[in-house]
């Protein structure tokens, strides 16, 4: 998951920028501590994976636990991003950026001392919080240091890149520590660097802000992200229960009737968390629905990839984390040679384009057997599956951001990560509860690669279907949006 939080506009930048002289010792060590930022946040979104079995051992966390460890995370994070790019905007993007990270920081504490499920799951959630905040005040901190130009360009490149660099280092660092040390040291890892970057963001960072007659929408924050929790709960309810029992529908009608009194409660807010205006563009809402598909299938990828390398295959925490490297890579890689092709190919071709590499991935993955080997079970398919997922993401973004208004453009960006996020927290609980219905209960490595297949099965197809809404919905230049 690529953060791709709400940046200033021009004029918010121009206004609040620090007075040195870009390339300064001074700006450099303020970006410094911005990306450090922003490399926790997104470390954190797949350090955990490895860990899981190890969580699992330790906590008795049943497979539903398990994916809460991941979705208690991405839920909170996607839910309160833009709001909490509107705090820094309005409080100050120094103080929001410190208030991210010492919650973030401490929720690390808690969740790497967790002595009970429910303890990691609260802390996890607190994690997400505090990097909703932390992520888009790093981006703007990051703008606002830098004058409008090349030098500015380079920065943004610069936060990006330690962003993915952090995603893609999870797998490694998770490993890592959890075969060296315990699980808990991948949550504990994140305390005295957080203290670190805490002491030199108190000392470096200047405070900016602007939009000061600006309001949040704390209700609609909070709608939005106890609607998807309860319909996600719900989902995953039906493993046991079935669809008909209370526990499955209370918390579904519940979670419907929430995301309802949002957009209610959008429709008539003055400043809106989501102005509904913005999905009248073409471009918008089908890129938006475009990358809630392809999120629902690819967050699952790397839940399923690793419980399947370690409960099957049986690899170490470290192994595991090593084998999932060149995945990693291959998002970065197709992310990065996206915008050479959408110029050749154009930004809606490319993105079909990107679903289709993608799905085949999930259809060659879903061919996994108890005695699979590396080539052939993880490395091939996750190479394939990753690289169209980055092939796919950027001309969505693109599409996105080209047709809304010029002054839309950061919150547009903003919330087709929060889409993607969200769809793969939903995703993630679908796809869970198919493979759960397959092996049954049974805990055998054969029992556990049919329930893993027919989830990889069920994400290609969730692909094919994002792939018709693509060619029947996206515009196929920013003219047509």
């Amino acid at each position: 998951m690529t953060a791709m939080v709400r940046a200033p506009s021009e004029s918010e930048n121009e206004a609040a920028h620090i007075s040195a002289p870009a390339g300064s010792p001074r700006i450099w060590v303020v970006i410094l501590a911005a990306c450090a930022g922003q490399f926790l946040v997104m470390l954190d979104v797949s350090v955990v994976n490895v860990a899981l079995p190890s969580m699992r051992a330790d906590l008795g966390l049943s497979t539903t636990g398990l994916q809460w460890v991941l979705n208690a995370y991405s839920i909170a994070f996607a839910g309160f991003m833009l709001l909490g790019g509107g705090a820094a905007d309005l409080f100050g993007r120094k103080l929001m950026f410190l208030a991210g990270l010492a919650v973030f920081t401490l929720a690390s504490v808690a969740g790497g001392l967790a002595q009970e499920g429910w303890q990691l799951l609260a802390a996890r959630a607190a994690q997400g919080l505090g990097a909703a905040v932390l992520a888009p005040a790093s981006l703007a901190i990051v703008t606002s240091a830098v004058p409008a130009g090349a030098a500015r360009t380079r920065a943004i490149g610069t936060w990006s890149a330690v962003g993915a660099g952090g995603g893609a280092a999870g797998g490694l660092v998770g490993g890592l520590l959890t075969d060296l040390l315990s699980w808990r040291w991948v949550l504990l890892i994140n305390v005295p660097v957080g203290a670190l970057v805490l002491a030199g963001a108190a000392l470096w960072l200047t405070e900016s802000r602007t939009d000061q007659g600006r309001r949040l929408d704390l209700p609609g924050a909070v709608l939005v992200t106890a609607g998807l929790a309860a319909v996600a709960y719900g989902v995953v309810q039906t493993e046991q229960r079935g669809w008909g029992a209370a526990a499955t529908l209370l918390p579904l009608c519940a979670g419907l009737l929430l995301l309802g009194v949002f957009v209610a409660v959008e429709a008539r807010a003055k400043a809106p968390l989501i102005p509904l205006g913005l999905f009248r563009v073409r471009a918008v809402s089908a890129a938006n629905a475009a990358m809630f598909v392809c999120g629902a299938s690819s967050f699952g990828m790397w839940f399923f990839m690793t419980v399947y390398a370690q409960n099957v295959l049986g690899y170490a925490p470290l192994k595991a984390g090593l084998a999932l490297i060149p995945t990693s890579l291959s998002v970065v890689f197709g992310s990065k040679l996206a915008p050479r092709l959408m110029v050749r190919v154009g930004a809606r071709n490319l993105a079909v384009t990107g679903a289709l590499v993608a799905a085949a991935g999930f259809g060659w993955q879903s061919t996994m057997t108890a005695d699979g080997t590396y080539l052939s079970s993880i490395l091939g398919p996750g190479v394939l599956m990753m690289a169209g997922i980055g092939l796919a993401s950027t001309p969505l973004t693109a599409l996105a951001t080209a047709g809304a208004a010029p002054g839309d453009a950061g919150l547009v960006s903003g919330l087709v990560n929060t889409s993607r996020t969200m769809g793969g927290a939903l995703g993630l609980a679908v796809l869970s509860t198919v493979a759960a219905s397959r092996t049954a209960g049974g805990t055998s490595p054969e029992a556990l690669t049919e329930g893993y297949a027919l989830a990889f099965r069920t994400g290609g197809g969730v692909l094919l279907t994002g792939v018709l809404l693509m060619l029947l919905w996206l515009p196929r230049d920013t003219s047509d949006a």
